[in-house]
């Protein structure tokens, strides 16, 4: 975890940007000695909306199949993809 002051952020701007963009973790910003605020790339960030997106999608699969939803075997979703790519 990467902690820096508001004090740093005002004055020295370039050194948390380079930081954001070296690491793909958040950068958390202290004000008063309590946190206030994060900060990332936008690279960074946009990969954690995917990731989030990706296991909400797995998390909405995983309830369906639990519920009795039909699910399709693995071969039959090897040959619906092939067909796919035959295209």
């Amino acid at each position: 975890m990467i902690i820096k002051s508001s004090t740093t952020l005002r004055n020295d701007y370039n050194t948390i940007s380079n930081l954001a963009h070296k690491v793909d973790d958040p950068i958390y910003i202290t004000k008063n000695g309590e946190g206030d605020i994060v900060v990332m790339s936008i690279e960074a960030f946009e990969k954690r909306e995917e990731l989030l997106k990706l296991k909400s999608r797995l998390a909405q699969a995983e309830n369906e199949r639990l519920s009795g939803e039909k699910t399709m075997s693995f071969d039959e979703v090897a040959w619906r993809l092939g067909d796919k790519f035959d295209e």
